[in-house]
């Protein structure tokens, strides 16, 4: 059985309070963060605590993206922005695709081989308006968007690794960052389901994503609660119009975009009732603890089935991976595309950087 709760750690090795909080039965998850690491032979180890110090089955994750948004960096590769693909493949989206497969395998493929389940991508938002999203979505075009998602999560399927689609319905079309907020997306119906929702349904319908992490953002036109709370969003649309089986994720219940939902205990209650599978409860132990003490037992095991199909089961070890020739051709690719510049204009794809 699994918990419906992923905590994160406070720095790079697991405490006497963590062991103790990962033994409750509604842990099921950990993430990890750039404080929890500081080299390879570290973070083997402290996910090696991390999983002998649970109850349950555990799935641990990471959010590792690629370009600003990558946890784990030394000894790791540098993974290029999303935004910067289609650029260093000229515009060309056919080739862009198969620069997004390898950055995706390549991705995957190193966080696997130090037992972590999932890294909590792609993003499937546009580039749009958002400062906390810009380049790291694939382009302000959203068929263009789904060609890259795709090629993406084909990547990561071949290394194994399950995919989370985020920001479900879309973060890019909003300026506010949720982190800090709560964006508000005041355009019609028409307006959404014609960009970022058509990103979402195209994804379902040919089963692209494993698993979806909704928005700290509300959508007027449709729906007055912020996306993770509401079970219009998960319910009526994710789970009936779109026929999607995976798992849904929280974004993080200590974003400010959260607070709509109440304290800590309401938006756990809140987020697991309208639909979420497990929820994340992040850079804020105080809050962590609260929903430990006060989540209803009802809530502390979810969909269980569900959260066992992100497990990983791959067996590559590093070194095997560091004599693969795609592996050395794949940290080639993410030199060259980490060196397109997408500052100050408009890129060979059209891509408008936004400050």
């Amino acid at each position: 059985m699994f918990g419906s709760v992923m905590l994160d750690l406070q720095g790079p090795e697991i405490t006497a309070e963590e062991i103790e909080l990962l033994d409750h039965p509604a842990v099921g998850g950990v993430i990890y963060f750039t404080r929890n690491y500081q080299d390879k032979a570290q973070l083997r180890e402290l996910v090696r605590r991390t999983r002998a110090a649970s109850r349950n089955p555990l799935l641990l994750a990471v959010d590792h993206e690629g370009g600003r948004v990558q946890r784990f960096r030394p000894e790791f590769t540098l993974i290029p922005a999303m935004g910067q693909i289609l650029p260093g493949a000229g515009g060309d989206l056919t080739k862009a695709q198969q620069y997004a497969t390898e950055m995706a395998w390549l991705m995957a493929m190193e966080v696997l081989t130090q037992d972590i389940d999932i890294s909590f991508a792609p993003v499937a938002d546009v580039w749009g308006v958002c400062d906390v999203i810009r380049n790291r979505a694939f382009s302000p075009d959203a068929k263009q968007v789904v060609a890259m998602v795709q090629a993406f999560a084909k990547g990561m399927h071949g290394a194994g690794m399950k995919t989370t689609g985020k920001h479900f319905p879309g973060h890019g079309s909003v300026k506010e960052d949720s982190h800090l907020q709560l964006p508000v997306d005041n355009r019609s119906r028409d307006a959404i389901e014609g960009l970022d929702l058509f990103i979402f349904r195209e994804l379902a319908k040919v089963g692209a994503l494993d698993a979806v992490m909704p928005a700290h953002v509300v959508y007027p036109a449709f729906c007055d609660k912020a996306a993770g709370f509401s079970d219009y969003w998960l319910q009526t649309v994710l789970r009936g119009q779109m026929q999607f089986d995976g798992v849904i994720f929280s974004d993080d219940l200590g974003m400010a975009g959260a607070h709509q939902a109440g304290n800590y205990q309401q938006r756990a209650e809140a987020a697991l009732a309208a639909g979420c599978d497990m929820i994340l409860v992040c850079n804020d132990r105080k809050g962590a603890i609260e929903v430990l003490d006060t989540l209803p037992q009802a809530f502390w095991q979810h969909s269980s089935q569900r959260l066992g199909r992100l497990k990983h089961h791959n067996t590559t070890t590093e070194v095997q991976l560091a004599q693969s020739p795609r592996y050395r051709e794949a940290v080639e690719l993410a030199a060259r595309l980490r060196a397109v510049e997408l500052t100050g204009g408009v890129s060979s794809a059209g891509i408008v950087e936004r400050t």
